[in-house]
């Protein structure tokens, strides 16, 4: 009686007992009684609340069931606090009781001044704010944050880091507000650090590792992102595995369980699976049963891949069903429907499967509707497709059409055309849902450097002119030494038929140049104006011819004061065939292409293959006659794990008729950017022109045949040839996300067939009997010629008696002594192999290639390095 007396008494003091935080009671020992607190019960006779500030008395009172004029006990006074404790709005409340005279203290939550987040370096705001859902001026309760750390939690943890930890932190301010800060701990990303298999027997731990697509984390893998582990990536995992024990001829494979468990540190996981391989099966009988009476089922078993006693395959399998339902769709059958009925027999393994093909309308094509274009107009696709309104339903044509779309480079790479059932059930239609791209490509490049010194360079292109498909083009060049603008326009489809119409105009300015000890000096200015017009047709599905005809003025010099004599161009000092390059021409001729297309995307092909033919006819009209040939082929080839191998090849001839020799601007030239690993214009035919000094032995001149010391000019060639091998290396979808395609390459290459040119040597003395260098004066006047001893800068004057005279005098020409080599007229090839990545950047696209020359041949000129950017719009 004494402990209950006591406990009634508590309800009179601060309400611990029925607050949330409640202190235990205090029982009076027996040998000293204490004075005995009224039970609570009774009538109720008022009810005041306290405490409040933003809330109304009436608002507090409507959360609890208690009522003037009701009785009430214990019960209902621990009720009402459990129904205040309910809302969340108050941090501490209690009930008191005055003989039925009941007063309700509260002290309300604090109002949220602001939410901050803090220690978040992986995760940045924008993308934890969405999660958080408190916000400012809402009243702050611990339901709510705990609710939020728990979300920015399971954030984290999709992001791979399991031992992230959120503190949240209160700063009170006055009138009874809080700031409220998420304090983030991230960790590290957590790692797979071992997987386990159980029960495998016949293929061992890493052949099983190597199929899944997460890693263990080891050295050699630092820099895959697939050793995180990712809870979604562990059911993957199991369908990777039993898709491939179904390839070996497992049919009864199955994974028992996959555990994933923490380690002790909380870092990293250890993932066990536990597998049953079960036998393996061949296959049985083969064959098919067809409800369509267009097919011979025996004429299709005939064909089927997949033969008796051959090892089960599931993925054999899946492509057979699906060559028979394109096969159905190349008759019309747009919705036959194939389905493997398997028959196992566990006596003799064999599994045998018999295709049955259920019976099919035949379907024609009642409507093709495009949507989703905003910019590009209807027609612009409707061209491309290659099946009409009405036409029978052929998936192969579908399929056609689909990468027609697709190499328009106007719309997603994962364009589909999706196939909806008509008004009947012979009636299909067909729904391009395009997602239209950036069709615009901007390139803009400014520098500075000790060759090219002040540059720009910009080009604006636009593939899908006012919504069109037309080609509109500009570029401009600016340097010290080089200098162009064009402007091209194309329509793919002149009055709207099968006719591309397209042209151009352009000049260029160009300084062609070599080095001498490292300085550039400029050889030959050539500037050319002209234009172009040209015409394609369709000539069917796959084969495309075109037309042109260019018309340009070129004009080739040299600095007279540099490489002229007595008005003439100098052999001694320009070279013989750079004195047989100056003058003007006009070039009048006219072409032809042939292109053969069977890749499945020109833009990004992965299978197929193009052959293109070409021709230059120059005769027609003008100064220059040369016909000029060119061959281009490649075949892409889908490898496994979405690798894609690239072979492609290229080979020109030209030749001069009529008398006419293929001047030097008219030749190929071969280097960067085509041929990786080589400077621009680094491989074929070139003259190498050497200082000659001899300081001991005048009769035995030296010859200095460094680099640094020649100057270097490229002759071109009249015939090439240039092969590509390359891997495109698929990544995980972050990566593709980013844009980045790398590739590993391999390049083989040559330039040759040009005549020997005419060298010029000036060595007949070099030295006198001190080691002083000679050079020759040539006479302006009357074209003779003496020499002269030449001292080196900051050596004393020569004795007059060490020659005729100790310098050149006025009206004298002063030429060093040299020697010329003629290199690389060989065809024997040129290697180089490297690695390169393509990177859609947010300052557009990028390419950067690292590339090593493997072969060479002398006077090849090497570069290891080199890339391209620009942006699209």
């Amino acid at each position: 009686m004494a402990a209950l007396l006591m406990a009634g008494s508590m309800l009179a003091g601060s309400g611990a007992a029925f607050a949330q935080d409640a202190t235990p009671v205090q029982v009076a020992p027996a040998t000293a009684p204490a004075e005995a607190a009224p039970v609570p019960g009774g009538v109720i006779r008022s009810i005041t609340v306290v405490g409040n500030q933003r809330l109304e008395a009436q608002t507090v009172l409507s959360y609890i069931a208690l009522r003037v004029g009701d009785r009430y006990d214990r019960a209902a006074l621990d009720q009402a606090l459990k129904e205040l404790a309910a809302t969340e709005l108050f941090t501490d409340f209690q009930i008191r009781d005055d003989a039925g005279n009941l007063t309700v203290q509260v002290a309300e939550n604090p109002v949220v001044n602001r939410i901050l987040v803090e220690g978040n370096k992986r995760l940045k705001d924008e993308k934890i704010r969405p999660e958080i859902k408190l916000a400012p001026r809402q009243i702050y309760t611990r339901s709510k944050v705990r609710a939020d750390v728990a979300r920015i939690i399971e954030l984290y943890k999709r992001q791979g880091r399991f031992a992230a930890t959120v503190e949240p932190k209160l700063v009170k301010l006055d009138q009874n507000r809080v700031d409220v800060i998420f304090v983030v701990e991230e960790g590290s990303k957590s790692k797979v650090r071992q997987i386990n298999i159980i029960g495998n027997e016949e293929f061992s731990d890493g052949k099983l590792r190597g199929e899944m697509a997460t890693k263990q984390a080891r050295l050699t893998s630092i820099l895959s992102s697939n050793t995180s582990y990712d809870p979604d990536r562990l059911a993957y995992d199991q369908a990777k595995l039993r898709e491939f024990y179904l390839s070996q001829g497992y049919a009864d494979f199955r994974v028992v369980s996959a555990v994933a468990e923490q380690t002790s540190d909380k870092q990293d996981f250890i993932i066990t699976y536990v597998v049953e391989e079960g036998k393996r099966y061949k296959f049985g009988d083969v064959t098919v049963d067809s409800s369509i009476r267009d097919f011979d089922n025996k004429a299709m078993e005939s064909r089927l891949q997949i033969k008796p006693g051959d090892w089960f395959n599931a993925k054999r399998v899946e492509d057979t069903v699906d060559g028979l339902t394109e096969t159905a769709g190349l008759f019309g059958y747009a919705f036959a429907k194939v389905s493997p009925r398997y028959t196992r027999n566990p006596d003799d393994l064999t599994m045998g499967i018999t295709f049955q093909i259920a019976e099919s309308p035949r379907v024609y094509i009642e409507r093709i509707d495009v949507n989703g274009n905003t910019l590009t107009e209807d027609k612009v696709v409707r061209r491309e497709f290659r099946l009409a309104e009405g036409d029978a339903f052929n998936s192969f044509l579908l399929k056609r059409s689909e990468n027609r779309i697709k190499s328009l480079g106007f719309f997603q790479e994962d364009l589909k055309i999706d196939q909806k059932e008509g008004s009947s059930p012979d009636r299909i239609v067909l729904e391009a849902n395009v997602e239209e791209k950036s069709t615009g490509q901007l390139s803009l490049s400014a520098g500075f450097s000790s060759i090219e010194n002040f540059l720009l360079q910009g080009s604006i292109q636009q593939k899908n002119f006012r919504g069109k498909g037309q080609i509109l083009g500009a570029s401009v060049n600016y340097s010290s030494y080089s200098k162009s603008a064009e402007i091209s326009f194309t329509e793919p489809y002149f009055l709207d038929r099968t006719i591309s119409l397209g042209g151009s105009i352009y000049r260029r300015d160009l300084n062609s140049f070599n080095f001498i000890n490292n300085n550039r000096q400029t050889t030959f200015k050539q500037t050319t104006t002209g234009l172009s017009v040209q015409a394609g047709t369709l000539l069917n599905e796959y084969l495309s011819a075109s037309l042109q005809y260019r018309l340009n003025i070129d004009n080739v010099s040299l600095d007279e004061s540099t490489y002229f004599f007595n008005g003439q161009c100098d052999p001694l000092r320009a070279g013989r065939f750079l004195c047989d390059a100056i003058g003007n021409r006009t070039t009048s001729l006219v072409g032809y292409t042939l292109n053969l297309d069977h890749r499945n995307n020109r833009l990004k092909p992965t299978a197929g293959y193009f052959v293109s033919v070409g021709q230059d006819f120059a005769g027609l009209g003008g100064s220059v006659k040369y016909l000029k040939s060119r061959l281009n082929a490649g075949k892409y080839i889908p490898l496994t794990g979405q690798f894609v191998l690239g072979l492609t090849a290229e080979a020109g001839y030209i030749f001069g008729y009529g008398g006419n020799d293929v001047r030097l601007t008219d030749r190929f030239f071969l280097g960067e950017p085509q041929f990786r690993g080589f400077d621009i214009r680094g491989v074929g035919p070139r003259v190498k022109r050497y200082s000659s000094v001899n300081v001991t032995d005048p009769a035995n001149p030296v010859v200095d045949f460094s680099n640094s010391a020649a100057s270097d000019d490229s002759l071109g060639g009249s015939a090439y040839y240039l092969a590509h091998a390359e891997v495109e290396i698929p990544l995980g979808s972050g990566a593709r996300d980013l844009g980045l395609r790398p590739s590993v390459f391999l390049d083989v290459g040559s330039l040759f067939k040009v005549k020997q040119p005419n060298l010029t040597t000036l060595s007949n003395t070099f030295t006198d009997t001190d080691g002083n260098v000679k050079a020759v004066c040539r006479d302006i006047a009357n074209g003779t010629s003496q020499f002269a001893v030449r001292p080196s800068a900051g050596d004393p004057p020569v004795p007059a008696t060490a020659g005729p005279f100790t310098s050149c005098p006025t009206g004298f020409q002063t030429i060093l002594p040299f020697t010329e080599q003629f290199f690389g007229n060989s065809y024997k090839p040129r290697v180089s192999i490297g690695f390169g990545v393509n990177w859609n950047s947010p300052f557009g696209p990028f390419r950067i290639d690292i590339a090593r020359a493997l072969l060479t041949q002398k006077g090849d000129d090497t570069k290891l390095f080199t890339f391209n950017v620009g942006t699209q719009f």
